[in-house]
């Protein structure tokens, strides 16, 4: 039957008016941006360049904390929740590795370092090596990844009681990379003390450029909390034996992360006042021949003259003289 033109005329406009409508519909299902007010941005095929180029934020990465642990309760007590708050403040994604030496050897805060590194989450594609006992009180200290180099947080010009420029203890963050970069530290460090200085010596010899807080008006005795126990340090990790002294001041290039050796007896995975921590029981390998310091029990004590010669290997820290 054929149409009059009359009526062909009104099929044309209702077709037209329910393409519009239908049109309209469907542009009301399409998720709106204030930056795409008139596309779908979530669409590949609507994105530009806009959103690559939006700063990173703190989310974008993750810190993995690497304590070196051994009988320290108390302080880790008040650690943990302490600092899942203080990083949850800046937006810090985080988890925190306790590394407790099991074995009877002195303590090798090094070699602790070293096992937190490789047994801590992938994840993380920054750490940070951090003392149980320091508690950043400024809230103007930042933990964010340190894309320019190693970050020191634990200032020499803030830290309480090191202020000696070539310090970089207490509180350090590196990336993966730049911490596989100089092989870890150094796994000859048994009982207390240099192993921070012959890792500066490492940084600087791969051109590492070691930043510092800036604009930090807190000084020495505000910036950080210190919870060192009142406990007098056993004997067992304070002596010197056998020629440590001598050898223990040059730079390592023997040892380092890869080739710590060790065990895990067991992996905790436990909460501190709801503040979730990772807690390994470690048990260091000791090569007698190689470092038999790591036990100086019935040990003959280190009373080798100590060479005073300077270059590029040495590690003994640069401390300024006091003044009188």
């Amino acid at each position: 039957m054929l149409l009059k033109q009359g009526q062909v005329r009104i099929l044309l406009i209702l077709v037209v008016v329910g393409f519009i409508i239908i049109s309209f519909i469907s542009m009301r299902n399409i998720p709106l941006s204030p930056d795409c007010p008139l596309c779908n941005c979530d669409n590949p095929l609507f994105q530009d360049d806009k959103r690559q180029k939006t700063p990173t934020s703190p989310s974008d990465h993750k810190l993995c904390i690497i304590v070196p642990f051994r009988d320290r309760y108390e302080e880790l007590f008040e650690f943990a929740p302490y600092m899942q708050n203080f990083l949850d403040q800046q937006g810090v994604d985080h988890e925190i590795w306790i590394l407790n030496q099991m074995d009877g050897y002195r303590f090798n805060r090094a070699s602790l370092i070293n096992v937190g590194f490789l047994e801590s989450s992938p994840n993380c594609d920054y750490i940070a090596m951090h003392d149980v006992d320091l508690l950043p009180a400024n809230t103007d200290l930042k933990y964010s990844f340190p894309s320019n180099g190693p970050f020191h947080v634990a200032s020499p010009d803030l830290h309480p009681k090191y202020n000696y420029p070539t310090f970089v203890g207490g509180i350090l963050l590196l990336t993966r990379k730049q911490f596989e970069l100089v092989n870890g530290l150094s796994n000859k460090y048994w009982g207390w003390g240099l192993e921070d200085d012959e890792f500066f010596v490492r940084l600087r010899q791969a051109n590492l450029e070691v930043e510092r807080p800036k604009g930090i008006r807190t000084g020495r005795k505000g910036t950080f909390k210190h919870i060192h126990s009142t406990k007098v340090r056993t004997k067992r990790d304070m002596s010197k034996c056998y020629n440590q002294q001598n050898l223990t001041r040059r730079r390592d290039r023997d040892t380092g992360l890869n080739n710590v050796q060790y065990k895990i007896e067991r992996k905790y995975h436990m909460e501190i006042e709801s503040t979730k921590i990772n807690l390994l029981n470690v048990i260091l390998e000791c090569n007698r021949t190689f470092t038999p310091w790591c036990n100086c029990t019935g040990a003959p004590r280190d009373t080798g003259k100590i060479d005073r010669s300077r270059d590029e290997d040495v590690v003994v820290p640069l401390i300024p003289k006091r003044r009188n």
